[in-house]
């Protein structure tokens, strides 16, 4: 196997606070890319809304991560994801946006 053929892991972040209306799409815009090597970090902040159960349906993909914590800010949460992230590059995706399908 030459380096060239290798995909580097992508750690993709989520930084997540009461965004069950839009987290799903979010998360289904990053599974349904074409480049597979990534793993998903969602950290939601202290949600009070119903995104804690949006999120359940992903937990059985092995490329997602969840962590929770008390309500901090964005910042915070995004600082979070970066202490576990384990990818060679990593990239923000904030729960209210959706990457378009390639």
């Amino acid at each position: 196997m030459t380096i060239a053929s290798v995909k580097p892991l992508i750690s993709v972040i989520v930084p997540t606070y009461n965004r069950a209306s839009l987290i799903e799409e979010a998360l289904n815009s990053v599974i349904n890319q074409t480049y597979e090597n990534f793993e998903l970090i969602v950290v939601d902040d202290g949600s009070t809304d119903d995104t804690a159960e949006k999120l359940e349906k992903f937990q059985s993909d092995q490329r997602f991560t969840l962590i929770r914590q008390e309500n901090q800010g964005q910042a915070a949460a995004r600082n979070r994801g970066l202490e576990v992230a384990a990818g060679d590059y990593f990239c923000f995706l904030d729960s209210d946006n959706f990457w378009p399908s390639l």
